[in-house]
């Protein structure tokens, strides 16, 4: 067995800390190379960046790692009929979907062809009037209301029997990003890395990468065509800030390109041009420069709350949205439709966490929870919770009139969407796809037995993985040496988030001098601490601390204790200081 990082096998949370390291000698090379702290220059060996990557990494631009969108199949193809589209001035259709990569994905594409002179009318479904996907209702509507072409996107890949509803009276493109197990619909054209016969290699872009490149090719073929002899191109570069946010809010991973588009999205993002976005980060209260974070924590969740418990396209609305009267009414619906969602939410994780506790128990490889009368727009909400305290794949479902609709969420190295598909290939599902941290699915309730057995045996290994996920830690920090110069260093290595965490360090036997409860209900717990000697003070926070053995041990300030956490450089009225954003603590 691995040693456990300072002996901790089970922290406070009952966590299991682990080393995490790189190659020395490449992290030597890269801080000695680029003129960094050692420190930065190991976290990025860690990483898996070299000597040749590291220049990119910390300042990754699209310049050097922006693909020719003609790698992908059917690229051209999609851009010659959207360019034909803005030549022939056609009104367009654009097919969403109800979640934040399906908002920035319908936005961008509304945007660029109605700044070449389209008419665009669009669509997002009701998540529990029509489901997810296209159907042949909306795409007639779409037809009926003059459109000639329309664009599916976050969605299509596997929609050939509701796409053939509009056959031969408009034209279908298809930009989507879902996993499929056959080959794509019979329309003109479908864009998807994830396609059995694409070779791309561009697996982990969201529906909004995949939009921004359309766009790119769009605009080439316009170009090539002459359509800008005389008018101005439109800057794509101010879309960035819709493919960060899908980019983050989708979980893709934040290494090569999407490590680009996220960086510089989020400058974009930081000048409020927008209006939809500038509101929602006034509604949020995030005035800070805007992180991964804030994609991920403060604006994500608000447009997917609409999508699940009220009107599908507000989140679309917002971002399209031009007027900042208009804007900020709109921001506080998604706001107050949040808490709504939150409240939703809280009713059902009680009951959804005893089933799973049992399951747990009983060592199950997979969680499959359900529940009559349980809102089937918090269902994936719930399955994240519940995979984050077990550490298992998690199922949750809504059951209504017999139908048992769901989603699911997984861990690293657990495919959840291959297996959901699997299932559904054996008879066991009425519909279910994904890819491999995320799912959907919808079965009869009778066969909610059988689709766990399923699911248990096809991730038999997610049965041995611990019970709560192990705690990675890259290195130690001394109190004194928790700098705001080594906060900043360390700011070079965002955005984090999937496939780049944020780095996890420790400060060894931190003796708490102060602890009290702050914010809204005294959920958040601020902290000064010292090392064993005394010496200076630090500021660290633990957020989520109602309760648990966690907030217990803070508040207690009784002997030291080893934390583990986040060294973040923030701004305050004009001032930096170096925070310590604490993750987990163990006993000395």
């Amino acid at each position: 067995m691995t040693e456990a990082a300072l002996g901790v096998g089970a922290s406070l949370t009952g966590r299991r800390w682990l080393w995490r390291r790189g190659e020395d000698r490449v992290g030597l090379g890269i801080a000695q190379r680029l003129g960094l702290p050692e420190v930065v220059g190991r976290l990025l060996a860690a990483r898996g960046i070299d000597l040749e990557g590291a220049a990119h990494f910390l300042d990754p631009t699209l310049r050097a790692l922006l693909p020719d969108p003609s790698v992908l199949s059917d690229m051209d193809r999609v851009a010659d009929r959207l360019a034909h589209a803005v030549m022939a001035s056609e009104t367009v259709g654009v097919f969403g979907d109800y979640d934040v990569d399906g908002a920035c994905s319908a936005a961008i594409i509304a945007t660029v062809l109605r700044s070449l002179g389209c008419r665009v009318l669009t669509h997002v479904p009701d998540r529990l009037l029509e489901g997810y996907g296209p159907n042949g209702p909306a795409l007639l509507n779409l037809v009926q209301g003059g459109a000639t072409l329309i664009v599916c996107v976050d969605c299509g890949t596997a929609a050939a029997t509701a796409l053939s509803a509009v056959q031969g009276r408009a034209d279908i493109v298809v930009l989507d990003h879902h996993a499929s197990d056959g080959p794509p619909p019979p329309v003109l054209a479908t864009v998807n890395p994830n396609r059995l016969d694409d070779a791309s290699g561009l697996h982990g872009l969201c529906a909004a990468a995949l939009a921004f490149l359309a766009a790119v090719a769009t605009l080439r073929a316009l170009r090539r065509a002459g359509f800008f002899a005389e008018r101005p191109e439109p800057d794509l570069r101010e879309l960035l800030d819709l493919v960060a946010l899908a980019t983050v809010c989708d979980v893709m991973p934040l290494r090569g390109l999407n490590r680009a588009l996220v960086t510089q999205g989020l400058r974009v993002m930081a000048r409020r041009a927008r209006p939809g976005i500038a509101a929602l980060l006034d509604a949020a209260a995030a005035h800070n420069v805007p992180t991964a974070f804030t994609c991920g924590f403060a604006l994500g969740p608000r447009i997917n709350a609409a999508g699940r418990i009220s009107q599908a396209d507000l989140g679309l609305r917002l971002l399209l949205c031009d007027d900042p009267v208009e804007a900020r009414a709109l921001a506080g619906t998604l706001d107050a439709t949040n808490r709504e969602r939150q409240a939703v939410e809280a009713g059902m994780l009680e009951a959804a966490l005893g089933q799973a506790v049992a399951q747990s128990n009983a060592g199950h490889a997979a969680m499959l929870v359900h529940g009559a009368g349980w809102h089937p727009g918090v269902v994936g909400i719930v399955a994240g919770r519940i995979k984050e305290r077990h550490n298992r794949p998690t199922c949750v479902g809504a059951l209504t009139d017999g139908i048992v609709r769901g989603s699911g969420r997984s861990v690293p190295g657990v495919d959840l969407g291959s297996a959901i598909m699997a299932a559904r290939q054996a008879g066991l599902l009425v519909t279910g796809g994904g890819h491999a941290m995320a799912a959907g699915f919808a079965l009869h309730e009778r066969d909610v037995p059988a689709f766990h057995a399923f699911l248990n045996e096809r991730l038999a290994h997610a049965a041995t993985l611990p019970r709560v996920a192990d705690l990675p830690v890259e290195g130690t920090l001394t109190v004194a040496g928790a700098t705001i110069d080594l906060a900043q260093h360390l700011a070079r290595l965002s955005p984090y988030g999937n496939g780049n965490e944020e780095p996890m360090f420790v400060l060894p036997r931190a003796q708490v001098v102060r602890a009290d409860r702050i914010g809204r209900e005294g959920a958040t717990i601020r902290a000064f601490v010292q090392g064993e000697g005394g010496g200076p003070r630090l500021k660290a926070l633990l957020f989520r601390a109602r309760e648990g053995a966690l907030a217990e041990g803070l508040l207690a300030r009784g002997a030291p204790l080893h934390l583990a956490g986040h060294l973040r450089a923030e701004e305050w009225n004009g001032s930096t200081t170096a925070s310590f954003f604490i993750a987990d603590a163990a006993a000395v």
